[in-house]
């Protein structure tokens, strides 16, 4: 038996008491999720540095940059997805395969980026504001992000490799890399340190996409040494339909899913400049402070997907029931102590990046009617691993247009005409109560459909 065979036989992700497997898998994650938004907060801290300008560039081109990371993550959710259940099912060329049809993916929706970054970066930023010194703080930073998506896309493609095997302490040394890098590189490349040059916005965006290069190579070397179940092998590339439609039926809902949040966050910077610009910079800003709170949660979903998919391949009712139980939970506990943080210290959080005393007056009570939706994101994003494992990605596809289009932005609009702005952040609570129970609902569903039919075969 060859070692890959045998390791396929022995994965642990079928094996070890589902508790400890998840935490064991999850827990790289998360460390390494939290650095990266740790990055996120003090790129922007540094940001703020410069001027306000250049905080409200780099939060108006949140979009397009989280519309890049969506495309990678969410195509990397349908790589991670069927690979790891055609590894529970013991197939280890169609696994092969599956990961060569998901990184020729990757690398073209790359491509698509670059050019976006090229024709697309002006008319984004002209179409949001008339300041120049915002719009060109804005188009630098975008190009030079965009035309750097390479990496990027490469990074989360072998990262996926690594998890869909339960290698998920390997993965967080991939991200840990590119975010440390970008930590020590920030102000060097921003202020010009130690004899480099001062770059300002163009260091800040500089310093992220050389970070994610530095991971996509790390992810490489780790996968070529240390993941023998998945081999890229030049008989492994071809033109598989099948396997790229099953790539793209989780991957493309996943996709749109964040996606979404682009859009939303788009429309929502435009309901919001109505009142002041100081109100997208808050947005901004609990976006960067939310990330904190949600990369664990995320890191918990990344950690989950292969378990779930793993054990549903190789038939592990028990298995997965525990699976989901155990993700839902630790995402509400987490999710609570975002919102006890965002209760008790928002002006701790608008000091950190140098918050005038209007957007502390405007920020502060913001933070706090936001905050109560945390619990509500918590099983939402919890739910998700579930549908993206069960084949299912169209659910989570169908709840993020229900929470961020149908529920928030007409519920936002509504009550700006109000003309107060404090009444405008209750729709963001009004939304994810509403998607809470649009995911409840389709989490039964997927329950009584494809779980409930499994025979019981006792394995725990």
């Amino acid at each position: 038996m060859t070692e890959a065979k045998q390791q396929l036989s022995e994965n642990k992700m079928g094996t070890m008491p589902v508790g400890k497997l998840i935490f064991s898998m999850s827990v790289p994650m998360m460390i390494s999720m939290i650095v990266q938004a740790l990055y996120n907060i003090v790129d922007s801290i540094f940001v703020s540095m410069i001027s306000e300008q250049a905080l409200t560039a780099v939060s108006l081109a949140f979009p397009l940059q989280s519309l890049m990371i969506a495309f990678s993550t969410g195509i990397g959710v349908g790589i991670n997805a069927h690979l790891s259940r055609a590894l529970g099912e013991k197939k280890l060329q169609r696994a092969n395969r599956t990961a060569a049809s998901g990184l020729l993916l990757e690398l073209c929706f790359a491509l698509l980026f670059v050019l976006t970054g090229i024709f697309l970066a002006v008319p984004f930023f002209r179409a949001q504001t008339a300041d120049p010194e915002i719009f060109s703080y804005g188009v630098l930073y975008t190009r030079i992000v965009c035309c750097g998506s390479l990496g990027i896309f490469t990074e989360i493609t072998f990262e996926r490799f690594l998890q869909s095997t339960g290698r998920t302490t390997l993965s967080m040394y991939s991200q840990l890399s590119g975010a440390l890098f970008n930590l020590v590189m920030d102000p060097v490349l921003i202020f010009g340190l130690f004899g480099a040059p001062k770059l300002g916005i163009a260091g800040a965006a500089l310093a992220t996409v050389l970070g994610q290069h530095l991971s996509a190579l790390v992810a490489i070397l780790l996968n070529q040494t240390k993941n023998p179940e998945v081999k890229l092998h030049a008989q492994s590339f071809g033109f598989y339909p099948e396997l790229l439609g099953h790539i793209l039926a989780v991957g493309i809902p996943s996709t749109i899913m964040q996606a979404l949040s682009s859009f939303m966050v788009y429309a929502m910077n435009q309901i919001l400049i109505s009142f002041t610009a100081t109100a997208t910079a808050i947005l901004g800003v609990y976006f960067k402070i939310s990330s904190l709170i949600f990369m664990p949660v995320f890191g918990l979903n990344n950690g989950t997907v292969p378990i779930l998919a793993y054990n549903y391949g190789a038939g592990h009712k028990r298995r997965i029931l525990r699976a989901l139980k155990v993700s839902v939970l630790t995402a509400l506990g987490f999710m609570t102590v975002g919102l006890l943080l965002f209760e008790l210290l928002p002006g701790l959080f608008f000091r950190l990046f140098h918050a005038s005393a209007n957007m502390l007056s405007l920020g502060i009570p913001a933070l706090r009617i936001i905050g109560l939706c945390l619990p509500f994101v918590g099983f939402s994003i919890a739910t998700s691993s579930a549908f993206q494992a069960l084949s299912k990605g169209y659910y989570s596809m169908l709840v993020s247009i229900c929470r961020q289009l149908l529920f928030l932005l007409p519920t936002a609009y509504l009550l700006a005409k109000t003309g107060v702005l404090q009444n405008v952040w209750w729709s963001i609570v009004i939304a994810e109560g509403a998607g809470l129970f649009v995911s409840l609902f389709f989490l039964l569903r997927s329950l009584q459909k494809i779980v409930a039919p499994i025979p019981d075969d006792h394995v725990l």
